[in-house]
């Protein structure tokens, strides 16, 4: 038997994907439309690649996988590299990949996420205003408290990663 032959007969054995729980989306679609209205006006006066790695970050946190999956497929679409979307989840340790206005999002983004941990802290909060001006704070505040509604609904629902195309739901 070749190599070829060899590696062609070995079939890898993937977990079983779990069965969603719930089609909120359709069961819901007024709640689903008036979401989608919210995050487009959430993400109005932010740079696009700071609106999908603010959503990776937020959705790494919640561990929601149909979030990983739809905003790392929209980022790579629109230009971002594999490099910074993998580094994500170590923005900390990799300060180096972003810039200071990235950087104060990211901070914002963990801080807003995990409230479990205590409010939003003075200095993180400081930091994110010296970058933004305060109509795009608000902006950014608001798209990351969208993402983590958003982040919500597929964790409890339990939506599946992988079918999703770039840009399909815009």
């Amino acid at each position: 038997m070749t190599t070829t032959e060899e590696s062609t007969a070995t079939t890898v054995a993937y977990a079983t994907e779990p069965t969603p729980r719930l089609d909120w989306a359709a069961l819901a679609p007024d709640v689903f439309k008036a979401m989608v209205r919210l995050d487009a006006a959430a993400g109005r006066g932010l740079e696009p690649a700071l609106r999908e790695l603010v959503k990776i970050r937020a959705s790494q946190i919640n561990h929601c996988a149909f979030c990983l999956d739809m905003h790392t497929k929209d980022a790579l679409a629109a230009g971002e590299s594999v490099e910074r979307i993998v580094q994500l989840s170590a923005w900390e340790e990799s300060r180096h990949f972003y810039t200071e206005r990235e950087l104060a999002a990211l901070e914002l983004t963990d801080a807003v996420t995990v409230l479990t941990d205590g409010f939003v802290p003075d200095e993180v909060y400081e930091r994110a205003a010296r970058q933004f001006e305060e109509a795009e704070l608000a902006q950014l505040i608001a798209a990351i408290s969208v993402i983590n509604a958003w982040n919500r609904f597929g964790v409890t629902c339990r939506r599946t990663p992988g079918p999703y195309q770039p840009g399909q739901f815009r």
